[in-house]
């Protein structure tokens, strides 16, 4: 099993909206290298971080599971879809997605500002300068130091 952390506005698709639906296809990724992680090394079974962006608190807010492993979007080759790609065809996709299912919310979204103050979390890509991707593996130790983040000790 791996682990992954993936980012969504909360306002087009965030915890509430996976909690509501239950299962949801994970789609509309256009980065390559996302979509290659997407492709080849997520799988049925690892679990990720549901990640809050472009709002007033970026942060970590749940836990999901991926359900089935990375298959065409075809999203991509739907005229008039918002993630249409016309060099996408079912012939040869050029995105992929994968499906999640909720787990569990956090018990506190985790903030961006605080995972950016733990050094133990010095070397996890979401916190360094520049990093974009949508998708981020996370190593165990980084998975198990954020949860025990959920809970702070007073």
């Amino acid at each position: 099993m791996r682990y992954w952390l993936m980012k969504s506005e909360p306002g087009v698709f965030g915890i509430d909206d996976l909690e509501r639906v239950g299962e949801e296809p994970w789609e509309g990724v256009r980065n390559y290298q996302a979509r290659n992680m997407l492709r080849d090394e997520m799988h049925a079974g690892d679990l990720a971080f549901l990640y809050h962006s472009n709002c007033k608190v970026p942060g970590i807010a749940g836990i999901m599971r991926i359900v089935r492993g990375g298959y065409p979007d075809d999203t991509a080759w739907t005229p008039g879809h918002r993630y249409h790609d016309p060099r996408s065809t079912p012939e040869n996709p050029r995105w992929f997605r994968v499906d999640v299912a909720f787990q569990r919310r956090l018990e506190r979204i985790i903030p961006l500002s605080e995972l950016k103050q733990a050094p133990e979390l010095s070397a996890m890509p979401l916190v360094r300068r520049g990093n974009r991707l949508s998708i981020l593996p996370v190593t165990p130790g980084e998975w198990d130091f954020i949860l025990s983040l959920e809970n702070p000790r007073d």
